[in-house]
């Protein structure tokens, strides 16, 4: 067995659109305007945020990441599932064939998606230098144990999706740091 360190970064819910629904949300001449640049390159919070909205509940003002995709993806907790009213599958982002419905709602329309909403599974982009000095490959399934003051845990079921697009770190939900007691600048051993 052996361990390497990574960086941790807890994800909040958030929205990813298609260019047309950008445009039925926000008008025919939207864009995705930079918030704040992300530790992954090249993709950034947006200023355009959408109210989402389950058979129970609304969460107003979800920030919408960038840029466009093919797909709109809405990824949340499992909390907030449970708030909304809907049941997700944990997925891959990117995997929404088959997953949960729900609606968004922006200042120039609403756009209902029949599937899209998702719990991201804990994983961790990795460049491919990285991957081989950690002796790790693509879609290999790894465990990571942080250490926290009196929440200390191992999270199994850890993805590895390596590309050359990627900044090396761990992501996992709130749902996850808040059951670690996690808070910024926090490193984990990958267990193999």
């Amino acid at each position: 067995m052996t361990m390497d360190k990574v960086l941790i970064e807890t994800s909040a819910r958030h929205v990813h659109v298609t260019e047309e629904d950008l445009k039925t949300l926000f008008g025919p001449d939207a864009k995705l305007t930079v918030k704040k640049m992300l530790s992954q390159p090249g993709q950034f919070a947006s200023n355009e945020r959408v109210t989402v909205v389950g058979p129970k509940k609304e969460f107003p003002n979800v920030s919408i990441l960038g840029p466009c995709r093919s797909a709109t993806q809405v990824e949340i907790s499992l909390t907030d599932a449970r708030s909304l009213g809907i049941a997700v599958p944990v997925r891959q982002s990117g995997d929404v064939k088959g997953s949960a419905p729900c609606k968004l709602v922006g200042p120039c329309g609403e756009v209902e998606i029949g599937e899209g909403a998702i719990a991201a599974m804990r994983h961790i982009h990795i460049t491919p230098e990285d991957a081989e000095k950690f002796g790790l490959s693509d879609n290999q399934v790894v465990s990571v144990k942080v250490d926290s003051d009196g929440r200390s845990l191992i999270f199994g079921d850890v993805v590895v999706r390596v590309s050359e697009k990627f900044a090396t770190a761990m992501h996992i939900d709130t749902d996850e740091s808040n059951a670690a007691g996690l808070g910024p600048n926090v490193y984990g051993e990958i267990i193999k």
